[in-house]
């Protein structure tokens, strides 16, 4: 057997021996990807992604899209998270993903549930702020009420309250804060039927619900917040598995256009980002160069930015996409009124340097 032979069956196992480490041996980093992006416009009969009881609507033959973030999945309880070397190798190669520490991603004082729950609330309140944001915008009147924004499994409200639901009254007394429905819970007897009032659909309606005793407190399992009420009924059928607050400019745009004859669009592809508030003013994200990725390949030629990203956005490698950066809900709106009138008008550009004085 000649030298180069005999080396080569030593170095097959240790090669054999790092491809395996490389594989499963698990590094403290992740991974940001281009996710998927949903028209907000969409409408296929009978299942609009925006959908509106009570007043007339308007469709738009063009495309108002959100963006999202794919991540590399939180690590179960109990064991270390991270990436093998290859999955960042390749993240790392590939211009539209981005390598991350894990902790950032995943933050060590929040689980896999906890992140999930928290993704969830902020999907729900997300698009009860931008609901409320596209009617003021409109001249409607909006109302605070206290809402559901998340009911927990397996507990008492489970089946019975549904998110977005607004609470009238528990146990017979008016519920105007969201303390104050704690405070009513916690003062019910665990084991006990108690009434609550809620408002859903438009309608009200009452329902019984046993609290239950969690760590000495009665609790029902939901998650109050402080919401809005509308003339009429607004919703927006999102994959559940899709949480956060970012779609929220997306959101109010989308109904704002639904509920306005004429085409916002012009019948182009718009994609963007960045959370609302009941101000109108617009709040940054993250992911936001896998977010343009992403609209880049779904075929936007217009990107709305959050002003607080946009020294990251101008750092996406994507050609044939306009970056629009939407300081407010009034100014993207106008901007991107412009830009369909005129593909070449002078817009609010992440380029742009504010004075310093």
């Amino acid at each position: 057997m000649t030298q180069r032979s005999i080396a080569a069956l030593i170095a097959a196992p240790l090669v054999l021996a790092l491809f395996l480490v490389t594989s499963l041996v698990r590094l403290p980093f992740g991974t940001y990807a281009p996710g998927t992006t949903v028209d907000v416009l969409a409408q296929p009969e009978g299942n609009e992604t925006i959908q509106v009881r009570g007043a007339k609507t308007y469709r738009d033959t063009g495309q108002l899209r959100m963006t999202t973030v794919s991540v590399s999945a939180a690590a179960p309880p109990g064991q270390t998270g991270g990436s093998s070397l290859f999955t960042l190798l390749r993240a790392w190669a590939d211009p539209e993903d981005a390598v991350y520490p894990y902790d950032f991603i995943h933050p060590d004082d929040e689980s896999a549930e906890e992140d999930q729950q928290q993704g969830a609330i902020s999907m729900v309140t997300s698009q009860d702020v931008a609901t409320a944001v596209a009617l003021e915008k409109l001249g409607y009147d909006v109302e605070r009420a206290v809402k559901v924004y998340f009911v927990d499994e397996g507990t008492p409200a489970e089946g019975v309250l549904e998110p977005l639901d607004i609470i009238r009254s528990v146990g017979g007394e008016p519920v105007r804060t969201p303390r104050q429905l704690v405070a009513a819970v916690s003062g019910a007897e665990a084991g006990e039927p108690l009434s609550v009032v809620i408002e859903r659909d438009g309608r009200r309606r009452e329902v019984s619900i046993t609290p239950e005793e969690v760590e000495g407190q009665p609790r029902i399992g939901v998650v109050p917040g402080e919401g809005y009420r509308f003339p009429f009924e607004v919703s927006v059928a999102i994959d559940p598995k899709i949480g956060g607050p970012s779609a929220g400019l997306v959101f109010s745009l989308g109904i704002y256009d639904t509920l306005t004859e004429g085409s916002l669009t012009g019948g182009e592809v718009i994609a963007g980002t960045g959370t609302v508030a009941l101000d109108g003013s617009v709040g940054p994200i993250g992911g936001i160069q896998q977010k343009i990725a992403g609209a880049a390949d779904d075929g936007a030629t217009l990107f709305l930015v959050p002003p607080d990203n946009c020294e990251e956005a101008l750092g996406a490698d994507v050609d044939g996409i306009r970056l629009l950066r939407a300081d407010t809900f009034d100014s993207t709106l106008a901007a991107i009124q412009d830009w369909v009138e005129d593909p070449d008008a002078a817009l609010p550009s992440c380029e742009d340097v504010p004075d310093d004085a």
